[in-house]
């Protein structure tokens, strides 16, 4: 009777431990999974290139201000086709300016630029993109002076553009970005509600 209970309590134990060693095994696998299917719905990238910025609605003369933009890309893949993506980049923004009561400087505005943007990439490797953009601001600089509290903390507006995407990851993209935000931290109106603007090219690479 002993060595059958003693059995009994054997048998149960390995059981037990079998059951445990399979459902462990079992639930790691189905998170592999899952994180593997994540995975390969996400693009990553790096991407870098110029800025050719001015001011819209100014009630000041101007000229485009050369600029540079560069970070990192995080898209999601709904389909081969279909995606929506998101930027996290420095750019360089702003104008020159010509003539009227700022004078004759250059604005250079600093911004961490989040563009989150919806593509249509066909099988070929052409796009368009179209989204939202919001910047926040990390420094400027206007004739040379870093310290007035010109521009406002934060810009938005909104995003378009077009590009190509080759087999290797290697790509162009051009955009326009139209702001819809005043840049003015001071309303004036003898300068006008004036907003950024800026046709961006850039080149990028998707890992």
């Amino acid at each position: 009777m002993k060595k059958l209970i003693l059995n009994l309590i054997i048998l149960l134990s390995l059981s037990l431990k079998s059951f445990s060693q399979t459902t462990s095994t079992s639930a790691t696998t189905e998170n592999q999974s899952f994180g593997q299917k994540l995975m390969s719905k996400l693009e990553f990238g790096i991407k870098a290139g110029g800025n050719y910025s001015n001011f819209t609605s100014a009630n000041f003369t101007t000229d485009p201000l050369p600029g540079f933009n560069a970070g990192f890309i995080v898209a999601y893949k709904f389909t081969d086709n279909f995606l929506v993506q998101e930027e996290f980049l420095y750019s360089l923004q702003g104008a020159k300016v010509k003539s009227g009561e700022l004078g004759m400087q250059d604005i250079k505005l600093s911004y961490a630029s989040v563009p989150i943007l919806f593509k249509y990439r066909t099988n070929s490797g052409f796009y368009l993109a179209a989204g939202g953009q919001a910047g926040f601001k990390i420094k400027e600089n206007v004739g040379g002076k870093t310290d007035l509290k010109f521009a406002k903390k934060v810009d938005f507006g909104a995003v378009g553009g077009i590009g190509y995407q080759s087999k290797i990851g290697l790509g162009i993209d051009a955009r326009y970005y139209y702001g819809v935000q005043k840049v003015s931290e001071t309303p004036s109106a003898s300068l006008g509600d004036f907003k950024n603007n800026s046709i961006q090219a850039s080149i990028f690479y998707i890992f």
